[in-house]
């Protein structure tokens, strides 16, 4: 780990109150009840209450609050469109960051902010580590770890953690896009891009075990263990159609295919695997109980 800081401050004195950016979004709606779950006093804010790329806005409401925490959920997530559209990617996820971390060090906040396996370029054979070097291969990952950049800067108390194939209830994703296609004669899904599938309620969690009293620094926040997009399909209607009485590979006819067959403008990491430590469960576990609760 790279844990480079001291410890959290004590929050067993009073309830913590901790001020949720992005709480309308997939993560977000998770992360708010499991917070509360845990103890928390949750303030949640959205872009309709907190712009965060307004630097005086964002201090207004974070001084009126007065959170113990920050919980840095908001960003611009399409991959895709970031290529072509960098100036709005970079001014949520760089220059939006940036300010909470300045409010947030000058108000003595303690800033979680979410980032992603796209600050890595994939080269690597084996699980990457907290402190390994990042390198993104598009814009997405750029601003980022832009953003990974600025907590470190300015903040003495943060849990930058890196997350990966997110999948939740609410939001689109890949779990549901499957599941959607499902009637369809021939399904391909590309299986030479590797990585840590992870469900919203499971990076929640692991954010709660890092305030309950772990250093802070960087940490990795997914699924244990790895899979191809490949595998993650098949692994999602195995236990989709078991939960319904039926036969995935006699069922839904899936072929894997690569990456070159499906062109996307941004480069994705061929290897995105992460090291996290033990923090959250086996992806496949994960899934079953996120596909359990879907029904």
């Amino acid at each position: 780990m790279n844990n480079t800081n001291s410890i959290p401050p004590d929050l067993q004195t009073s309830i913590p109150r901790i001020l949720v950016t992005g709480a309308k979004g997939m993560l977000g709606q998770d992360l708010c009840p499991i917070l509360e779950d845990s103890g928390y006093e949750v303030i949640e804010t959205d872009v309709d209450t907190l712009d965060i790329t307004d630097f005086e806005c964002a201090k207004k409401v974070l001084t009126e609050q007065k959170p113990d925490i920050v919980v840095h959920c908001a960003a611009y997530t399409n991959v895709d469109k970031a290529e072509e559209d960098i100036e709005t990617a970079r001014l949520i996820n760089s220059k939006g960051t940036e300010n909470l971390a300045k409010i947030c060090a000058e108000l003595d906040i303690t800033l979680v902010y979410i980032s992603t396996d796209y600050v890595f370029d994939g080269t690597k054979n084996e699980p990457y580590k907290p402190d390994d070097t990042p390198n993104p291969i598009n814009n997405y990952g750029l601003t980022k770890l832009e953003g990974e950049l600025a907590v470190q800067e300015y903040c003495k108390k943060y849990y930058i953690t890196r997350t990966s194939w997110l999948y939740g209830h609410h939001g689109k994703n890949f779990v549901e896009t499957m599941i959607s296609l499902a009637d369809r004669a021939e399904l391909k899904v590309v299986d030479d891009q590797t990585g840590c599938p992870t469900w919203t309620c499971e990076l929640a969690n692991g954010i709660v075990k890092l305030l309950d009293g772990k250093p802070y620094g960087i940490y990795h926040v997914c699924g244990s263990g790895f899979t191809t997009w490949y595998g993650f399909a098949k692994e999602i209607f195995k236990i989709y159609l078991s939960l319904r009485g039926g036969e995935a590979d006699v069922a839904i006819p899936l072929t894997p295919c690569t990456t070159s067959e499906f062109p996307r403008p941004a480069k994705r990491p061929t290897y995105s695997v992460m090291d996290n430590d033990g923090i959250c469960r086996k992806w496949q576990s994960a899934l079953k109980d996120y596909l359990t609760l879907r029904d």
